[in-house]
C-alpha cells in the first residue's frame, strides 16, 4: 500500500511537469577530468634565423606556430598563389558544385599564359583532375585559367572568391589579382597566410598523389594531335627529405624563390614556408631545417577519436532518457617532447540544453589544460536525437525505476 501511494506521488508530479511544459534538461556533471593530453610550446620564436625575407613553421592539426621570421610582412608570392587556386578547386568540388571528373574546354585565355605550362591549345579538353595534377607538379599557370574559369566562370569571379576565401580564412596580410602569381601589381602575402591556406588545402587527401609524385605524364593537343607530356614536380622536397608531402614552389624575379613544404612523421604534421631566398638550393635547404626543428622539438598527440564517447548525459523528462556525448572531429595536439604528462583535459557542458535534441547539435567542449591552464578546445556534440517525453513515455519510465529499485 505504501509503495503504491509513494508511485501515485511520484507520476502525479511527473504528470504535472510535463503539462507545465518543462523541455529543459541539465547535465549531471559540470565537468570531468581525463588525465593526457598536450602543452603548449614554452616559446613561439627559437632564435633561428633563416635564410629567407619570411619564415614561418607551424602544425598542420593546430595551426599554432612553431617558429615565426617577419610572419605578416606582405610579399609577393610567386606560384604560391596556387594553393589558393587548388583550395578552391577542391572545395568546389566538396560542395558538389563541380567534380573532379568534369571536361573542361581550354579557353584562349588559358592558352595564352605564360611561364610554367602545360602547353594546352584552345579546344582542347581536360578534366579538372588532370588540370589540378597539372598544376600541383608543374605550377602549370594555364591550367590555374582553366579552372578558374569552369568553377566561377571568368578569372575574374575567381580572384573575387580567392580574396573572400581569404578573409573568412583569417588571411589579413593578402590580396590576390590572379590565379597563378605572375608578376603584378598589388598581388600580395605572406609567410603566414600561406601557412594558413596550406593547412586547409592538404587537409584533402586528394593532394597527396599530386604533391607526393616525383613524374608522370599527360596527353596534350586537340584531338588527333595529341602528344605526351612530360610532368616533373618542380617540389624537390618530396626526393630530398624523408616524409614530405608537399606543397608548392614558386619563382619570380620580384618574389624570389619561395616555397611552402609539409612533411610528416609519427602522426605529427608540419608546415614550413620560405619565401624570399636568392637561390633555390638555399630555399629547399632553409625548409629542411625547419622541419628538422620542428620534428626533433614536438610531436603530435592523439586526445580523441572522431564519434568517441565522452560521457552519457542523463536526459530528464526526455526520450531517451540518455544520450552520449561524442567527439565532434578527431582531436589531437602537438606537445613539446618530453611534456606529455603536464596535460591533462576536462569537459565543460553548455548548461541547460532545450529539447527537442538534434543528433550532432553542440553540447560543450572538451577542454585541453598545460599546468592548469586553457590550452585548446574541441566540441563535443549529441549521438543521437531526443525529443520532449510525451506523458506516456514519462508513465514508462518511471514504472521501469520503479521496478529497478
Amino acid at each position: 500500500m505504501k509503495k503504491k501511494i509513494i508511485s501515485g506521488c511520484l507520476i502525479a508530479a511527473l504528470l504535472f511537469g510535463g503539462f507545465m511544459g518543462i523541455d529543459q534538461f541539465q547535465p549531471q556533471e559540470r565537468s570531468i577530468s581525463i588525465v593526457n593530453a598536450r602543452v603548449e610550446p614554452s616559446e613561439k620564436e627559437t632564435g633561428m634565423k633563416v635564410k629567407a625575407k619570411a619564415a614561418v613553421l607551424m602544425d598542420a592539426v593546430s595551426g599554432e606556430v612553431l617558429f615565426a621570421q617577419n610572419a605578416h610582412k606582405k610579399l609577393p608570392p610567386a606560384s604560391v598563389t596556387k594553393v589558393m587556386t587548388m583550395l578552391l578547386i577542391l572545395e568546389g568540388c566538396d560542395s558538389g558544385k563541380i567534380r573532379l571528373s568534369d571536361t573542361v574546354t581550354i579557353s584562349e585565355r588559358a592558352a595564352s599564359m605564360g611561364g610554367s605550362q602545360m602547353y594546352m591549345e584552345p579546344g582542347e579538353q581536360h578534366t579538372v583532375e588532370e588540370l589540378l595534377k597539372g598544376v600541383a607538379m608543374v605550377s602549370a599557370n594555364d591550367g590555374c585559367v582553366a579552372l578558374a574559369e569552369h568553377l566561377a566562370g571568368s578569372v575574374e569571379m575567381f580572384v573575387e572568391q580567392m580574396n573572400k576565401r581569404a578573409a573568412e580564412l583569417g588571411m589579413k596580410d593578402s590580396h590576390f589579382v590572379n590565379t597563378n602569381g605572375l608578376p603584378v601589381a598589388n598581388h600580395y602575402t605572406s609567410a603566414y597566410d600561406i601557412a594558413v591556406m596550406s593547412r586547409a588545402l592538404i587537409a584533402f587527401p586528394e593532394t597527396a598523389q599530386w604533391f607526393t609524385k616525383w613524374q608522370d605524364t599527360i596527353k596534350v593537343g586537340l584531338p588527333g594531335k595529341e602528344k605526351e607530356f612530360g610532368l616533373t614536380n618542380t617540389n624537390k622536397l618530396i626526393k630530398q627529405y624523408p616524409g614530405a608531402i608537399g606543397i608548392k614552389t614558386g619563382f619570380t624575379q620580384d618574389a624570389g624563390y619561395c616555397l611552402s613544404g609539409a612533411a610528416e612523421r609519427d602522426g605529427t604534421r608540419l608546415i614550413g614556408v620560405i619565401l624570399g631566398c636568392t637561390t633555390s638550393n638555399i630555399r629547399f635547404a632553409e625548409i629542411k631545417r625547419l622541419l628538422d626543428y620542428g620534428f626533433s622539438n614536438y610531436e603530435s598527440v592523439k586526445i580523441a577519436e572522431k564519434g568517441q564517447v565522452q560521457k552519457a548525459l542523463k536526459i530528464e523528462k526526455g526520450t531517451p532518457s540518455k544520450v552520449d556525448v561524442i567527439m565532434e572531429d578527431d582531436a589531437a595536439i602537438l606537445v613539446k617532447k618530453g611534456n606529455k604528462n603536464r596535460i591533462k583535459t576536462k569537459i565543460e557542458m553548455d548548461g541547460y540544453i532545450k529539447l527537442p535534441l538534434k543528433r550532432g547539435q553542440k553540447l560543450g567542449e572538451l577542454v585541453v589544460l598545460q599546468d592548469g591552464k586553457e590550452k585548446e578546445r574541441f566540441p563535443i556534440v549529441a549521438r543521437d536525437s531526443a525529443k520532449k517525453a510525451s506523458i506516456k513515455e514519462l508513465y514508462i519510465q518511471m514504472m521501469k525505476k520503479l521496478i529497478e529499485t
